[in-house]
């Protein structure tokens, strides 16, 4: 029997004056985090000169989007306020455009309003919002009133405490059910179905078995109908596996899954993400280069 090769959904992202084809070709977000505190990065780019040089090699290294967070999101993470979260991000936001034009989207990670407006004012093109619209409704405001691109990536719980034994009777069902409401949310608010982006959240309030039940199972979000977005990228999970499966003493480092999350992505590109958000942006571009290719054989 020949092997079930799926058709890719086109989409196209739209926001000042710039489009990305999303379908025929895998888009890469590179991470760039300003951050004394994340897990894998924390503290290189809290100089927004050294930001500023770290995007310009995201951007060589082939990122269609540059993703820019000022909040650790980790697991057992605090919250910092709107105002030194603002204070982290839109300098650095504001020095990108100045010295590395406009010709790139910028998306900005923030669950926070005020903080997604100041972004956007500043040059940003679209929200990543951890939780859609849950943890700070007044985000359909903002995302209204631009008219940008909004993600919606799904949390159970929240980062300090999301890991603590997190429990689905299905996790797929859940995950489906809840962006169901959320999209219905934003349609309340005024913010248009094609402004809306999916991203199931993996590691976020999720069991190593959660994640990859979510990832074999993630052609069922495309009958959502808006794209989707898929970040993989050293988490804690592939970790867990490796150590398991390797029989390994410790969890390996963060530098040391690559590999796994690349199996990762090839899993998820198959089953239709049309963006992957990645640490590993040359790596990951090379790799997912080759699965599209391997996507158009038909016959």
């Amino acid at each position: 029997m020949p092997v079930r090769i799926p058709e890719r959904k086109q989409f196209e992202i739209r926001y000042n004056g710039k489009t990305l084809h999303l379908g025929r070709k895998t888009a890469i977000m590179g991470i760039l985090n300003i951050t004394p505190d994340s897990f894998s990065d924390g503290g290189l780019y809290l100089r927004p000169s050294f930001a500023v040089k770290k995007a310009e090699q995201l951007l060589k290294e082939g990122a269609d989007i540059i993703d820019i967070g000022g909040e650790s999101t980790r697991p057992g993470s605090f919250p910092i306020s709107q105002t030194s979260e603002a204070n982290r991000v839109v300098p650095v936001i504001r020095r990108i455009r100045e010295d590395l034009g406009h010709d790139f989207f910028i998306s900005i990670d923030t669950y926070k309003a005020d903080v997604a407006r100041q972004a956007l004012e500043n040059g940003a093109d679209i929200v990543n919002s951890l939780s859609g619209f849950e943890l700070d409704r007044k985000i359909t405001v903002v995302v209204k009133d631009f008219r940008c691109p909004v993600i919606m990536y799904h949390i159970k719980g929240v980062p300090r405490t999301m890991q603590s034994n997190p429990y689905y009777k299905d996790v797929v069902k859940d995950v489906m059910t809840y962006f169901r409401a959320q999209i219905n949310v934003a349609k309340s608010e005024g913010v248009y179905e094609n402004q809306l982006l999916i991203d199931p959240g993996i590691g976020f309030g999720k069991s190593t078995r959660d994640n990859l039940r979510l990832l074999r199972k993630l052609d069922l979000f495309s009958s959502l109908g808006r794209p989707l977005v898929v970040g993989v990228s050293r988490k804690r999970h592939l970790g867990s596996v490796l150590k398991s499966a390797l029989q390994l003493k410790a969890l390996p480092s963060e530098s040391d899954r690559l590999e796994a999350a690349l199996a990762e992505t090839s899993m998820a590109v198959y089953n239709g993400a049309n963006i992957i958000r990645t640490h590993d942006v040359l790596q990951t571009k090379k790799f997912t280069a080759v699965i599209d290719n391997l996507l158009q054989i038909r016959g």
